[in-house]
């Protein structure tokens, strides 16, 4: 060290004091007055604020594989971006995940925030990968509205049936499409083609076909400003659609709070975070709270609300949110729980149902099935395998059919009367359905499961 350096305080810093300093380092001591530099760090953070000034909208892609929703989720930000209205976000920044970025597709559904004049919206990048359909049930479920994303290249693939029936069945109402990669077709008349196929498709699934607000452009255009009728206008004219033709949703704010749990993060120096996007009700910064499903039930207190990085004092119904929870451990909960107000939720292990069972020409299964048959039910962010009994005078269910049969899980899950959900056989969508009745376990159940 040099002598020449005196004690004193640094400017900017005035809890540091110097030391001294060699040619490469400087050397500090904290003043015994001064605050952690993690808790100064977490203050400045802390500072920004969600603003609830516009109506809240949960959106996003979906589509088959490398159409291009993530490519489109990037260029809405980038051109909002130059509004003001987001933070641009690159493809690779919302396919993080290590997987997705070596594999070049989206596996977990994926978050993003923007707003345009007169909403503030909540994207959701659905999977297109159809190994990851369990995924992208979660994300169809807490979409208010969706885009469709068709490559004009392409035209309707499996996964954009699937993805479609999948949205359908989940109760999303409201369709846009976006016809991508406009700019790799130079025959007009396959553009043509291609929204006539979709139009049928949408049709086919109880969607307004005729209707239905379709958008021809390029993602790809509008991220490198090139052709700004394909790119940038394009996505302009798609977001004004948006704002037009998706109805802002009723939310239920008067019902205790219900939060599907999505993802558990552990956040270094601040505890475990629980994600997802609030079912129903309002939670505010130091509520009681219940954890309820896979065999699980504990209290605690939300210590901490956030959405998209900026707190919040309270989250209501259709907020996609993160969650700080006093005492809890990354291992004490997992993905399919729910957190909810203590006492409003029971899991439940038997109900009966009314369901509709898709035909071979919608993609579900071709032959009929029986008592016993064994699917995978699918329902806010939880699956579970569950066994079918059929009515006594019903000897099979034939694709295609509308039926009531009753459904008994292989483990308590959180059930209500009115719930939504989806059967599955292995990679195959075989029908959807509403919970008419929650029905007492009896032993002879406990038996079938061994």
């Amino acid at each position: 060290l040099r002598p020449s350096f005196l004690l004193h305080f640094h400017p900017c810093h005035p809890h540091f004091l110097y030391v001294g300093r060699t040619s490469t380092a400087l050397f500090v001591l904290l003043h015994p007055c001064a605050v952690p530099l993690s808790r100064r760090t977490f203050a400045a953070e802390a500072k920004k604020t969600y603003s609830r000034e516009k109506p809240h909208v949960n959106i996003g892609t979906i589509g088959h594989v490398d159409h291009g929703k993530t490519t489109l989720t990037a260029a809405i930000t980038k051109v909002l971006a130059d509004a003001g209205g987001a933070n641009y976000k690159k493809y690779e920044d919302i396919d993080n995940a290590p997987e997705e970025k070596a594999r070049g597709i989206t596996i977990n559904a994926s978050h993003v925030e923007y707003t345009t004049s007169n909403r503030h919206y909540a994207h959701t990048d659905c999977p297109g990968h159809a190994d990851y359909v369990k995924n992208m049930i979660t994300g169809t479920a807490q979409m208010d509205g969706c885009i469709l994303v068709v490559a004009a290249t392409d035209g309707q693939m499996p996964q954009t049936r699937e993805h479609l029936l999948l949205a359908r069945q989940i109760g999303v109402e409201h369709v846009v499409v976006f016809i991508n990669k406009a700019d790799a077709v130079e025959d007009k008349e396959m553009l043509d083609l291609v929204e006539i196929e979709i139009r049928e498709l949408l049709t086919e699934f109880g969607y307004d076909g005729e209707n239905t607000p379709v958008v021809i452009g390029s993602a790809l255009c509008a991220l490198e400003n090139k052709q700004p009728e394909l790119g940038v206008n394009a996505v302009l004219k798609l977001l004004e659609i948006v704002d037009s033709y998706v109805p802002l949703p009723k939310r239920e704010l008067e019902k205790p709070f219900l939060l599907p749990i999505e993802g558990v993060y552990s956040i270094p120096g601040r505890g475990t975070v629980v994600t997802g996007t609030m079912e129903r009700g309002i939670i505010k910064k130091g509520d009681d709270c219940e954890f309820v499903g896979h065999n699980r039930s504990f209290k605690s207190v939300v210590t901490g609300i956030e959405m998209f990085h900026k707190s919040l004092d309270r989250a209501e119904a259709g907020d996609n949110l993160g969650a700080l929870v006093r005492g809890l451990k990354r291992e004490d909960v997992r993905r399919g729980m729910v957190m909810c107000k203590p006492g409003s939720i029971m899991p439940h292990q038997k109900v009966k149902a009314q369901i509709y069972v898709l035909s071979k020409e919608e993609g579900g299964r071709h032959k009929p099935f029986v008592t016993n048959f064994m699917p995978v039910m699918f329902s806010l962010t939880w699956d579970m395998a569950c066994r079918v009994t059929l009515p006594a005078n019903k000897e099979m269910v034939m694709p295609g059919e509308d039926t009531s049969l009753t459904l008994t899980l292989r483990q308590p899950m959180v059930l209500e009367k009115g719930q939504r959900f989806t059967l599955r056989d292995g990679n195959r969508t075989i029908g959807t359905g509403l919970v008419t009745e929650i029905l007492t376990v009896t032993d002879d159940d406990h038996c079938n499961w061994g």
